[in-house]
């Protein structure tokens, strides 16, 4: 039997103390969504900051839940997962946000990187997509699976080996789990931003010798001549965790505003749109 629906649909985001994770939830709120936000405890003011903006929107009249979590660990994550579900009542979109960036050499990278990055970006992935997709199941009134691939998981790039690899194991992860879920009404899909303005970008662009030489060199191969904003990503997730998606399924979706047609439709005809 299915679970009562609650007046309000609740999402949760992992990562969402800044950046695209940030973006999701203020957006996701602004919807008419309960938000439950997610981060390590070094970004915990960071949290409370988007809470009490949530909070201060009273046109949305958002009620917020705020989960410390270190989400590469299964048990915490499954917690967060079951007080969210007790806190807001219940859990119709997770997306899987949290995820860190490592530039390096490829013949530089360490094991220590390697498995540091892909427990962050790819272990993390998978533990939130299969909990929440058993407590969708359960509640018996379908859902929306959603996690962060990125440009690189489309097309690899120099000093990004190891980032590139986690993002081509995520649109795996999510083509298969996609083929799985739907017969629950579960639909799983990625959201694959270029680049975007974040701390994470400015990361890379310091690492490779400055971000305002980086950021220009990006923009000036950009057809429409700048970066993109986390807002601009949130808006493509604002439709994949909604209802009108509902014939969306096993996709990546590509936020990047790039001249690379050939690439890009390449990349459809494979995750078989």
């Amino acid at each position: 039997m299915a679970s009562p629906t609650p007046a309000r649909r609740i999402a949760f985001i992992t990562g969402s103390a800044q950046g695209i994770g940030r973006a999701i939830a203020l957006r996701l709120a602004e919807d008419g969504y309960d938000v439950a936000l997610n981060d390590i405890p070094k970004f915990e003011s960071e949290l409370n900051e988007v809470s009490e903006l949530i909070k201060a929107n009273t046109k949305s009249q958002a009620k917020t839940y705020i989960h410390i979590a270190d989400v590469t660990i299964q048990k915490e994550i499954n917690a967060a997962i079951d007080a969210v579900v007790e806190n807001l009542g219940g859990l119709d979109v997770m997306v899987a946000n949290a995820g860190i960036c490592i530039v390096k050499p490829f013949l530089e990278v360490t094991t220590e990187d390697w498995d540091r990055i892909f427990a962050i970006n790819t272990r993390a992935a998978f533990f939130a997509y299969q909990y929440a997709a058993k407590v969708m199941i359960k509640q018996g009134r379908g859902g929306r699976i959603i996690g962060a691939c990125s440009g690189a998981g489309m097309q690899a790039s120099p000093m990004l080996s190891a980032y590139s690899s986690t993002k081509f194991a995520l649109r795996g992860l999510t083509q298969a789990a996609a083929g799985e879920l739907g017969q629950y009404g579960i639909t799983v899909n990625a959201y694959a931003p270029g680049p975007i303005v974040t701390p994470m970008l400015n990361g890379v662009g310091d690492s490779l010798g400055g971000k305002d030489a980086v950021f220009a060199a990006e923009a000036a191969r950009i057809p429409v001549g700048y970066i993109g904003k986390p807002e601009d990503v949130a808006g493509l997730v604002s439709y994949l965790a909604s209802k009108e998606s509902h014939f969306v399924n096993g996709e990546n979706h590509s936020a990047e505003n790039i001249a690379t047609g050939a690439l890009l439709m390449h990349d459809s005809l494979f995750m078989g749109s």
